[in-house]
């Protein structure tokens, strides 16, 4: 499902918008009267000897216990008490490789239909999981298998086990041909809202031409619309009898769970589940091409992109750790060979990448590379095909693979601090079982990576990228074909599934009966109720603690010892708002210029000491605040925090470099102007707050064209003393330190760099936004199979104001996937993949939004739809006594899950800062919204949410869509994307 809306999304919600905008009181910055007038001279990072990557290697572990129910279900405990929550992820050993001839896009169409409810819990699967406090629910599906999973408080884990065990054993008699055709329209969106992207028909690309026809990586996971429209009810069921019994599934509980509880409660609920018939999985073999393939296609895109593709083995293959070290060092680092050749040295591309795809059993080794726009294709071709030979001629030199393994592990290492999720401890365990019955093998590919040497990575490139490739060019145009025809190619008859009749009683096990010895619990769950909530814990959000550097600069702190990681965020009050009107785009130029080297390290040393420090640094920018983040290893904080102020402070804005950079900004630009989402973002903005208020710009920051063509490095230089200052600087940590010893580091790094006295810039946020002038503003992109719905008003608050009645009441009518329009559009009438609506995070006046991606002959439909659902919720149809419960339950219930995580409790210590909020701020929210009423966030959604002030923007194919509007009471407006 990859369902658009999910719990976890309500953290971003409330990081974002809130809290007020000011700061702490008493902790004001020092004046900048106090602080010397002229800034220390800048200073290189010291030479130092980062952590081995054995030693790395050999503080990874997730411990386990396993044991097996006599239906078959293996089961592994992960024991980790940080948070009072508990993963729960169910992986089935089945994915689209397994579907049969006809049948393809089965295994993700019944992912979705298995969050449809089942026969003891037969409403949607998010409302009782909503009501607990769930986080990070959802389900995702690829070639070889297809996982569920949520982190739930302590106290609901029986609830989230019984839901599990019953879509597990207890489905079929829920599946009717109504949740069939719906999510069956669901599912069509979701390809239709894939393949609308640019590059959206990549991924038939892929698997079409490098595995032949027949094979079951073939076809895509997402399936044909054929084939999709040809499924029965019958077809599903037994897909589901197939595929779906607990000898065929791996159940993965990580957190707050010890081992004889989890057995107590696993048998209770799973053990009554029979055995399913015995699945024989098709053999995936790695198939090198017979012949090269060459292939160039068109698509809405900013420029040509070149690729190179061959077959690999796949994710259990010894080879695989190898291909996937080579292809980082040839195109994944940031110093990679391509880039240095392509991008730095001999800029003939604006951007190039090397990744792998690792499915189970083969896999995709691909090199890409955007041309620089006005450069010969072909040329830019022949040195692409040069490097590539002299890599393999070469191979990796030992510091290039050193640098490739520090970075890979310290990305790993930061992915375990989850119990669950995406990623997470949970999904290693669980993927380690399903692919290799082996939970550690997580272990053998770390030993394998730390043990590769550059003569075995360089033996197994040669061995399979000297083989035939597919080579394909995209090329900028009108599209030659869409994906309506793709991704359902036959594949043989491998395994017809689909045409295995339900097995009969005798051949199941019956788990009482059938291994008796084994167990010795009883199974006497009862399924005519959920399970009741037990105890849960209140949040106990981290302490901050403050410090001051020599300069004045304030230092907000939260220990944290999960991982062995710590976060740095350096802030300062600036933002996109800040870029003058004259040269939108200021600083993302800046932003990317800064990623180019310092005055003591240039582009490609400043890559390489990250890579060796397994550290990541990064900038960016939102509307109000720019930052600068360093993701560090704790052994190596001290270098990586040297490194990090080197990068802030010393920036070099090298004429040299320039060019090459604004190309690259120009050509994201561009893309921006291609792609559906970015074309609406654009042309709202500006119609909400007017040009000339700091907000009316184009969100992403990228700017305009001219504007960035002229830009100079003085103006960059200016923009970042103007703007980037001790004075007005706040440095967030978080992570496995002390404030003690990262105060020491920061005064050695930050603490002498000091103020020029000059007067700090101000936002003009005093411009009056324009009178609400409802409309239609369409925006044509023609072939767009789906249309791109967004609105928006400008309200009367700022995110100084409390708005969390105001983020609660907007939760009912668009903010969660349970809200009226998202059911509405998505699981009613399936014209959508999921829509939603929001309050935008900002210190200054906020906006009230709508996005609703639809299929495009239902444009005019959804607008109506939209507009009706708006009027009825804040007319007659307010909120209800189940949303009450539902938002007041799964607001207070999730808090401790949402900061589980390093990165989720630096978000909340920097929002509190930035909007001026107590310490205590979340862990007053739960009083807070059990005092909700009805009548209370009625009053405020009949205040701020109001139809008749919404302007719409549609971006869709004009002669499809522009018929459906007329009768909708709006005024339409053409215009073209800018």
């Amino acid at each position: 499902m990859n369902a658009m809306l999910t719990r976890s999304s309500r953290l971003a919600r409330i990081l974002l918008a809130a809290s007020p905008a000011a700061l702490i009181a008493g902790c004001a910055t020092m004046p900048a009267a106090d602080m010397a007038a002229t800034p220390a001279a800048p200073a290189a990072p010291a030479a130092f000897e980062p952590a081995p990557v054995s030693t790395l290697v050999d503080a990874v572990n997730i411990p386990y216990e396993k044991f097996t129910l006599s239906n078959g279900l293996t089961v592994l405990v992960h024991e980790d008490r940080k948070a009072p929550v508990v993963a729960v992820s169910v992986w089935y050993n089945v994915g689209s490789k397994d579907e049969p001839k006809g049948k393809t896009g089965f295994a993700h169409l019944f992912e979705h239909l298995m969050f449809n409810g089942s026969e003891n819990s037969p409403g949607d699967f998010f409302e009782p999981l909503q009501q607990v406090g769930a986080t990070d629910f959802n389900g995702t599906t690829n070639v070889d298998r297809t996982n569920y999973f949520e982190t739930v408080p302590t106290g609901a884990l029986e609830r989230a086990l019984m839901l599990e065990s019953d879509r597990m054993g207890h489905l079929l008699g829920a599946v009717t041909q109504e949740k069939l055709d719906n999510q069956r329209g669901v599912v069509q969106n979701e390809k239709r809202q894939g393949d609308n992207q640019p590059y959206g028909l990549l991924r038939y690309e892929v698997q079409e031409n490098l595995f032949p026809a027949g094979h079951p990586y073939h076809h895509s996971t997402i399936g044909s619309m054929a084939d999709l429209n040809a499924a029965s009810l019958d077809d599903v069921k037994n897909w589901f009898r197939a595929n779906y019994g607990p000898n065929n599934s791996v159940l993965v509980l990580a957190g707050d769970i010890d081992t004889a509880t989890a057995r107590t409660l696993v048998t209770k609920w799973f053990g009554d589940i029979p055995r399913g018939p015995t699945v024989t999985h098709p053999d995936a073999p790695v198939t090198p091409l017979a012949a090269p393939i060459d292939k160039t296609v068109t698509d809405q895109i900013a420029t040509t992109r070149l690729y190179r593709m061959w077959p690999i083995p796949g994710f259990t293959s010894t080879e695989s750790i190898p291909l996937q070290l080579a292809a980082s060092v040839l195109g994944g680092l940031s110093s990679s060979r391509l880039d240095n050749a392509l991008v730095r040295k001999d800029p003939v591309a604006v951007s190039v990448s090397t990744s792998t795809w690792d499915f189970m059993e083969g896999g995709a080794f691909i090199v890409q590379a955007d041309v620089k726009p006005g450069e010969d294709a072909a040329v830019v071709a022949q040195k692409l095909d040069a490097q590539i030979a002299d890599y393999l001629a070469t191979g990796p030199s030992a510091d290039e693979l050193q640098r490739a393994k520090t970075s890979m592990v310290s990305g790993i290492i930061g992915g375990l601090e989850s119990v669950g999720g995406f990623g997470g401890k949970a999904v290693a365990l669980a993927e380690g079982e399903l692919y290799s019955d082996n939970p550690d093998y997580y272990k053998v590919q770390l030993d394998q990576m730390a043990a590769a040497t550059p003569e075995q990575v360089t033996e197994t490139m040669r061995k399979w990228l000297t083989k035939p490739r597919f080579t394909l060019v995209m090329k900028p145009g009108e599209r030659t074909e869409g994906g309506e025809n793709r991704g359902g190619a036959a594949i043989g008859n491998y395994l017809d599934q689909a045409e295995v009749a339900p097995a009969p009683l005798d051949y199941y096990c019956d788990p009482k009966t059938c291994d008796a010895a084994a167990l010795t619990l009883s199974y006497d769950g009862d399924r005519s109720k959920l399970p009741s909530v037990g105890q849960l814990q209140e949040l106990d959000f981290p302490d901050i603690e403050r410090a001051r550097l020599a300069n004045g600069m304030e230092i907000y702190f939260a220990r944290r010892t999960t991982v062995p990681k710590v976060t740095v965020r350096v802030a300062f009050d600036a933002g996109y708002a800040a870029d003058p009107k004259s040269a939108l785009g200021t600083q993302s130029l800046m932003l990317g210029m800064m990623d180019e080297g310092t005055r003591n390290l240039d582009s490609i040393a400043l890559a390489e000491a990250q890579e060796r420090l397994g550290a990541n640094i990064n900038g960016f920018a939102d509307a109000d605040w720019t930052s600068f983040q360093l993701s560090a290893l704790a052994p190596n904080l001290a270098p990586s925090l040297a490194l990090l102020a080197d990068y802030v402070r010393n920036p070099a804005f090298d004429a040299k470099v320039m060019e090459r950079v604004r190309a690259q900004q120009l050509n994201r630009l561009n893309a921006e102007l291609k792609n559906p989402q970015g074309i609406a973002a654009r042309a709202l903005a500006p119609l909400l707050y007017g040009p000339d208020h700091p907000y009316g710009i184009p969100p992403s920051g990228l700017g305009n064209a001219s504007a960035v063509a002229a830009l100079t490095p003085a103006d960059l230089a200016a923009f970042h003393d103007a703007w980037l200052r001790p004075d007005d600087a706040r440095i967030f940590v978080v992570g496995d330190t002390t404030l003690a010893e990262v105060t020491a580091l920061l005064n050695r790094s930050f603490g002498n760099w000091t103020a020029t006295g000059a007067a700090h810039p101000v936002k003009n946020f005093a411009v009056a936004t324009p009178e609400p002038q409802p409309r239609i503003v369409l925006i044509d992109r023609p072939n767009s199979p789906q249309s791109i719905i967004t609105a928006g008003r400008v309200l009367d608050l700022k995110g100084a104001d409390d708005l969390v009645p105001l983020m609660a009441a907007n939760e009912v009518f668009g903010g969660s996937f349970l809200s009226r329009i998202n059911m509405n559009l998505r699981e009613t009438k399936g014209w959508s993949y999921g829509v939603r609506s929001g309050v935008q995070g900002v210190v200054d006046r906020t906006a009230f939004t709508i996005s609703a991606p639809v299929q495009a002959d239902r444009t005019g439909d959804s607008i109506r739809e939209l507009r009706k659902e708006l009027t009825g919720y804040t007319s007659d149809k307010g909120i209800t006594a189940d949303e009450l419960e539902r938002t007041i339950n799964g607001n207070v219930r999730e808090l401790p899950g949402q900061f589980e995580t390093s990165g989720a409790v630096l978000g909340g210590m920097v929002n509190i800062v930035k909007y001026g909020r107590p310490d205590n701020f979340y862990e007053t929210l739960a009083a807070r919204y059990r005092t909700m009423t009805a009548a209370g966030l009625d009053a405020v959604a009949r205040k701020e949410f109001l139809d008749n002030e919404l302007v719409f923007v549609v971006v869709g194919d004009a002669k499809v869509v522009r018929p459906q509007l007329d009768g909708l009471g709006l005024t339409v407006e053409e215009a073209t994307a800018k």
